[in-house]
């Protein structure tokens, strides 16, 4: 099997059906290119037939980007895929992306509707689709809690009808890992014409799990993952396209690689975070603005003295620059003469003890001590002394 996993980033569809997120088609172009620059296989530019504004932006994006392959989104009808064709019409790699509910309360409750019926609506947009572009992805929605024969079946027919990616969405969220990986690896071992397709996981947030459960679907044998920019989406999100990215490079061990220049994340984070107004958690993982900061005395002494001891990840290989020691009550020493030594001072033994008692009395009343500060403290010693 091969080790090369393919990025589908969905910022620009899934990503952006945040409330109040919504993009221009300047904007999105401005991504669709950064996007292109960070080295994502496919990017799924929006669903067409939704409105005006999304065919233009699929339209414009397709002319700007020519790299990736430009994918447009449908439902499992004739007008969606003609909407998606025509919209795709500039693009040089253009993939439908057109499917159907597979678990059986979309298909009682969503479509009112058999299983047989369901099947054949399926197979049927796949062949549609498939006399107009070559490269079909089919999506069985809420595959996550489907019945893993009737999926099997489902995945099977529409390969055989001419699709070249089946997606296996966790649309709610609701599977465990173990779970996940063990329906990518059932659907691995038996659909027969599984080879003639690759199997994607697009992963949804609900429980915190959208990366865990992608990372399982990839272990098993998926070999794209659907994803999105500092993790945005549909209610809690999407799988997170940073944190998919430096797992596979950082557990090198799990034998995949991908395209992504890594050292394009932290940017492509804040182009995104800017352009929907939406900030990114200080914590977030890769990309959060303290994912490389230290205020821990203990985590402090011991990254100065090797990175490695508390940074799995080296922050330039993001484009987070470098990592910070952040000065407050919590920290010590070490950290504080390595600050002062940043600007300028360097303190003896004696020095430093005196200048650390008077810091943890400027840190108790201010929960960050910044340059500045540091410098109003060392004024105060040289007059105590």
């Amino acid at each position: 099997m091969s080790k090369r996993v393919y990025i589908f980033d969905t910022t620009l569809r899934d990503g952006e059906q945040v409330p109040g997120c919504q993009l221009n088609t300047i904007e999105k172009i401005e991504i669709a290119k950064a996007l292109e620059e960070l080295g994502v296989d496919v990017i799924e530019a929006g669903f067409p037939i939704s409105s005006p504004g999304d065919f233009n932006s699929v339209v414009e994006i397709s002319k700007a980007v020519k790299e990736p392959t430009i994918c447009a989104l449908t439902r499992a009808n004739t007008k969606d895929i003609d909407a998606a064709v025509q919209s795709l019409q500039y693009a040089k790699h253009k993939r439908i992306h057109t499917g159907i509910g597979a678990s059986d309360m979309h298909i009682k409750y969503k479509f009112n509707s058999t299983r047989e019926e369901i099947l054949q609506r399926g197979v049927d947009a796949v062949k549609y689709a498939k006399k107009f572009v070559e490269d079909i992805e089919f999506y069985a929605e809420d595959a996550g809690r489907a019945d893993i024969e009737y999926l099997a079946k489902m995945v099977e027919a529409v390969i055989a009808a001419g699709a070249t990616v089946v997606n296996i969405p966790d649309t709610n969220g609701y599977c465990l890992p173990e779970q996940y990986g063990a329906k990518i690896k059932y659907l691995v071992d038996n659909v027969k014409n599984i080879d003639k397709a690759v199997i994607s996981v697009h992963c949804h947030n609900d429980l915190g799990l959208a990366t865990a459960n992608a990372m399982a679907g990839l272990i098993n044998g998926a070999r794209q993952v659907e994803c999105t920019i500092n993790g945005i989406g549909e209610r809690a999100g999407n799988t997170s396209l940073e944190e998919v990215a430096m797992i596979i490079k950082s557990h090198q061990s799990l034998g995949l690689e991908t395209g992504i220049n890594t050292k394009q994340l932290v940017p492509i984070s804040r182009l995104v975070s800017t352009s929907m107004n939406m900030m990114v958690q200080a914590n977030k993982a890769v990309v959060g603005k303290n994912a490389f900061a230290h205020s821990s005395g203990i985590h402090q002494d011991g990254v100065i003295k090797f990175r490695e001891n508390y940074e799995i990840i080296n922050p330039e290989d993001v484009g987070a620059g470098s990592s910070t020691i952040v000065l407050t009550a919590r920290s010590g020493r070490a950290a504080l003469s390595y600050r002062l030594e940043n600007i300028g001072y360097k303190l003896n033994k004696e020095s430093l003890e005196m200048a650390y008692k008077r810091f943890l009395e400027m840190a108790d009343t201010k929960k960050q001590l910044e340059d500045e500060d540091l410098k109003v403290l060392m004024k105060s010693i040289e007059i105590l002394k």
